[in-house]
């Protein structure tokens, strides 16, 4: 659009891809976002500077933030977004919930109201019926929300979610609603200008969520049929409409089974899910946004933008482990984003830092196409095209969610995580076939390792072969069971075969490609001789220890690779001693220390609370696991821990 832009920056983010990118950068402040991107005399002081005209809040932060725009308004500064009034009004959830109400939206059963203490969230639960919902009244991405079934766990919720929100957007207060149980959470985009025109684009299907925190959406819903769709778009716009909103907004919904929505809340900002709009919609809001607020009328009108245009899927990548769900730091030591026609925003880049003083959003992963099939087929080959090292990431979450046939089908609701891993997520589980893949390219790259090195320098310095070798005997072990194979090198392929259970297995490696400059490979593999061709990808992250580190189907697979002696002698290694887990509680993320419950001496009992770990802005209780007697207690409030630091010490039993 030929404007140039101003970016600010705290510490931590001098080096940010989002500074390197702007025509200019201003220093705000400290990592702590209370003394950054949240300190309005310091941001009025960068636009003053710079003489900005105009401010785009972003996802995050200030974008809702009704005292925000009542500062640039008195410096004659836009804001990007809507105005103070309809910010007021609709980005607090007690009060919306009421406008929405006298506007004639459906909305949630719950207290109309500020709750006044945790004593006060146990009466209102108890008087709507469980389970609840607690969130923040200014909160959003999941911060400040916990789901309480009875009246500890609200209890509980009340005071670490107050907390949270505090911490994350400066106002602890808190409402209950009841907790509808397996919905599905859908949101309609709306379009607004300042001439009274409001229009909505085809919904999202934001369902797939973990810890209250949208993992995966896309636009449209296979749930939502056209009336209903407009149904919710016409009461979103009159909601709109009763605030004089304008900008882009979000009304968000939760949609049971038989097509009845209920108003959730309204966020008065660009949302991080934005992209499958923009795809299926063919605008782009955040141009639409500037316009707006330079005083521009909306150039289309419902009928231009109702309908869908294709398909689109939307990942939101994360500095996470994806087996227990915990945000995760530290240095994209190796970082390339999946090819076009994958769409990435990101604000990182290799060598960046994924730190503990924000969100750990690494990348939005966008994929459309003409169907749902076409756009999932495109975000599983993305997902394993992604090459990410030195931060642990959801990816392996993210690619087992795409393979799921209950995903496949469109049968989504907010509860799908925990139905389709109770117990946790564990990592893909491999079919036979799926085995003879990874134990035939593991067996296939050791021979092309090895041919690599059977290179010399002889005296004169040119380069020779040892005699040439086409057949290799190696022993595979993959997830605990150790395959003898032997690979052959042929003409125009490679062959690789070993024994289960008598029979022998056979498979061809016809085409093994690298992506050039990455550690990702492209196998084309046929199992049996008159078998069909099957076209599977791979990660080679290298050798480490007794074999190699792979990624398959998203799942990262140590795996073993020995010749037959190394085999033999490997029975002879002594086990690694580890940490005794019934003698001390560890930290599961590395975060800030901010509430220590016991002490040395202090008899626990299962489920009492321990302490408190804050990372990116999220509060996480530590709780006991078993029954004992604290020996010792190895932190304070205000420590910084890693993961697995030890938190708690256990008497001996």
């Amino acid at each position: 659009m030929g404007i140039k832009t101003v970016a600010i920056y705290s510490d931590a983010d001098v080096s940010a891809l989002h500074v390197r990118m702007a025509d200019e950068a201003v220093h705000v402040g400290p990592p702590a976002s209370t003394k950054s991107y949240l300190n309005i005399p310091a941001i009025v002081s960068a636009i003053e500077r710079t003489g900005a005209q105009a401010v785009h809040p972003g996802y995050g932060f200030l974008s809702e933030n009704s005292e925000f725009v009542r500062s640039l308004n008195a410096i004659g500064c836009a804001f990007v977004g809507p105005g103070e009034a309809a910010i007021a009004a609709m980005g607090d959830k007690i009060r919306s919930k009421v406008i929405a109400e006298d506007a004639g939206v459906r909305v949630i059963p719950g207290w109309k109201g500020v709750v006044r203490d945790a004593s006060h969230a146990v009466e209102i639960a108890n008087s709507i019926g469980y389970p609840v919902m607690l969130k923040a009244s200014a909160g959003g991405g999941g911060k400040g929300m916990r789901i309480a079934w009875n009246d500890r766990e609200t209890r509980d919720a009340f005071r670490v979610s107050s907390s949270e929100a505090l911490s994350s957007f400066g106002d602890d207060r808190m409402l209950v609603e009841k907790f509808v149980e397996s919905p599905r959470h859908i949101e309609i985009q709306l379009l607004g200008d300042k001439h009274g025109n409001v229009v909505y684009l085809p919904e999202r299907e934001c369902s797939i969520q973990r810890r209250n925190q949208k993992v995966i959406e896309e636009a449209p819903s296979p749930h939502l049929l056209p009336a209903t769709r407009a149904a919710m778009g016409a009461q979103a716009v009159a909601l709109a409409r009763s605030v004089g909103y304008y900008s882009a907004g979000t009304c968000e919904f939760l949609v049971d089974p038989r097509q009845n929505f209920y108003f959730l809340e309204m966020n008065t900002r660009l949302q991080v899910e934005h992209p499958v709009t923009e795809t299926v919609s063919g605008l782009d809001l955040v141009e639409q946004m500037i316009r707006v607020a330079a005083g521009q009328r909306l150039a289309f009108s419902q009928s231009d933008v109702s309908q869908p245009r294709g398909w689109a899927f939307e990942s939101r990548v994360y500095g996470e482990d994806p087996y227990n769900g915990l945000p995760c730091i530290g240095t994209l030591d190796r970082y390339v984003e999946p090819p076009a026609p994958a769409r990435c925003d990101s604000g990182i880049v290799e060598g960046g830092e994924i730190s503990v003083h924000y969100d750990p959003l690494i990348c939005k992963l966008v994929t459309s196409g003409e169907t749902r099939e076409e756009a999932l087929e495109g975000m599983v080959t993305a997902l394993d095209a992604f090459v990410i090292k030195g931060v642990t990431h959801n990816i392996p979450l993210l690619r087992e969610v795409f393979a799921r046939p209950r995903f496949v089908s469109g049968s989504l609701s907010t509860a799908f995580l925990s139905e389709e891993f109770p117990s946790g997520f564990t990592g893909h589980i491999l079919t036979p076939e799926e085995r003879m893949d990874l134990i035939a390219t593991a067996a296939v790259l050791y021979a092309l390792r090895d041919t690599r090195k059977r290179v010399w320098v002889r005296g004169g310095g040119t380069l020779g072969e040892i005699t040439p070798v086409s057949q290799w005997d190696v022993v595979i072990g993959v997830a605990g069971v150790d395959n003898e194979v032997r690979v052959e090198k042929r003409a125009a392929s490679w062959s690789a075969s070993w024994s289960v259970d008598g029979q022998t297995v056979g498979v061809e490696v016809e085409e093994l490609e690298w992506v050039a400059e990455t550690p990702v490979v492209r196998a084309t593999i046929r199992a049996a001789a008159n078998g069909p061709l099957r076209r599977v990808t791979f990660q080679y992250l290298g050798a480490e220890g007794l074999g190699y580190t792979m990624i398959y189907h998203g799942t990262k697979y140590a795996v073993l690779v020995l010749t037959p002696l190394q085999h033999r002698l490997l029975q002879y290694t002594l086990p690694k001693r580890g940490v005794d887990p019934t003698r001390v509680v560890l930290s599961p993320m590395p975060g800030v220390v901010v509430g220590v419950s016991v002490r040395a001496g202090d008899t626990v009992r299962v489920g009492d609370e321990l302490a408190v770990v804050e990372a990116m802005k999220m509060q996480n209780v530590i709780r006991a696991e078993r029954d004992g007697v604290v020996r010792s207690v190895r932190v304070a409030v205000g420590s910084i821990v890693a993961g697995d630091d030890v938190l708690v010490e256990y008497e001996h039993s």
